[in-house]
């Protein structure tokens, strides 16, 4: 098959002629149709995810079909249209038995533990408590926005901020994570803000329902227009870039018994950002971590999808050959893109 690899960290990326992979007996193969570009791939190739060994094939949001399968799996056969988490869970330990996959003590992730969805196909592991039929109204370009960005920002809204209609939910950093969470929040009824240091993303921001935007260099105390908007500050507010500035306002922008969620990745120098934790004592703060989500949570998400009242497919800036996310995917960092970037043609 063809699949974009490295063989260094921050080296180059070439499309090479690679074996096939095969399924275990509870996994299955998938002919990839459309995979989605990822901040965190780019976190992948720096060499920040530990689980990686080389050579690599990164990609982890995918939609596709099932082109052959493992003798255990009993829930899906060859052909169905699937789609998966990007945190698989391996449905023995102690987290999956309570339901918790997204946090799985044995986990896999396409993309990280093993090779991934930058090719034609790709395998994953217990299919039966990981894999997503796609619903035949979802096209497959929809459904590769899914399986990070999208279910993470979701899951965050809905089950770890538990968003309700009339709150002010502020979100800082709208690239395909924030953007994401504005959708989903505005859906939920939420008055959202959103943060960013780009007009050009902050005008997505507004095209998919916030309701004012910050530009952070444009303001000498972002937390205080927070409050000012807020009228005492947010009900929800989360960090979806992953940095020290970031992180701090979105803890200091809250109100009383707020809560902050945490999306964005925090690697490097931001491992172990700045925290006002007076605030979080006198104001009683909850500070989250929001890590992906289950594969039996997405048939509320795919309902809404459905229905029209989510559309992640709004997200989508262009998709793009094999061979040019090779080029794009070391510059990911450089935000020169404002929507997600989709591989639908290999």
């Amino acid at each position: 098959m063809k699949a974009a690899v490295y063989e260094k960290f921050q080296g180059p990326i070439t499309v090479q002629n690679v074996p096939d992979p095969t399924p275990k007996n509870h996994g299955v193969v998938i002919e990839v149709k459309a995979t989605g570009l990822c901040r965190s791939d780019w976190h992948g190739w720096m060499g920040h995810d530990t689980d990686i060994n080389l050579p690599h094939v990164p990609g982890h949001e995918l939609a596709g079909t099932i082109a052959a399968i493992g003798k255990e799996v009993r829930n899906f056969k060859v052909g169905d249209r699937v789609t998966v988490p990007f945190v698989c869970g391996c449905g023995s330990c102690g987290q999956c038995i309570s339901g918790n996959h997204q946090v799985c003590d044995h986990q896999s992730q396409p993309g990280f533990t093993h090779w991934g969805s930058f090719a034609e196909y790709v395998a994953l592991d217990h299919a039966d408590i990981n894999l997503v039929k796609i619903p035949k109204a979802i096209h497959m370009l929809t459904a590769a926005t899914l399986g990070c960005r999208f279910v993470t920002s979701f899951r965050a809204m809905v089950e770890q901020g538990k968003v309700t209609g009339g709150q002010y939910v502020v979100i800082h950093g709208c690239g395909g994570v924030g953007l994401s969470a504005i959708m989903i929040a505005n859906a939920l009824g939420a008055q959202v803000i959103a943060v960013d240091i780009n007009d050009r993303s902050l005008k997505l921001a507004k095209e998919m329902g916030a309701m004012v935007t910050v530009n952070a260099t444009k303001n000498e105390d972002v937390v205080e227009q927070i409050k000012a908007l807020t009228k005492g500050g947010a009900h929800v507010s989360m960090d979806a870039l992953g940095s020290q500035t970031t992180c701090f306002n979105s803890i200091a922008n809250l109100r009383k018994r707020g809560k902050h969620i945490q999306v964005g990745l925090m690697t490097g120098d931001h491992q172990h950002p700045k925290v006002p934790m007076d605030q979080v004592l006198a104001n009683e703060l909850e500070i989250i971590g929001s890590h992906g989500m289950q594969a039996f949570k997405y048939p509320e998400m795919l309902d809404m999808i459905k229905h029209g009242k989510l559309k992640p497919e709004k997200l989508i800036e262009k998709t793009i050959s094999l061979e040019e996310a090779c080029v794009a995917l070391p510059h990911m960092n450089k935000f020169e893109h404002k929507g997600v970037m989709v591989i639908n043609s290999f």
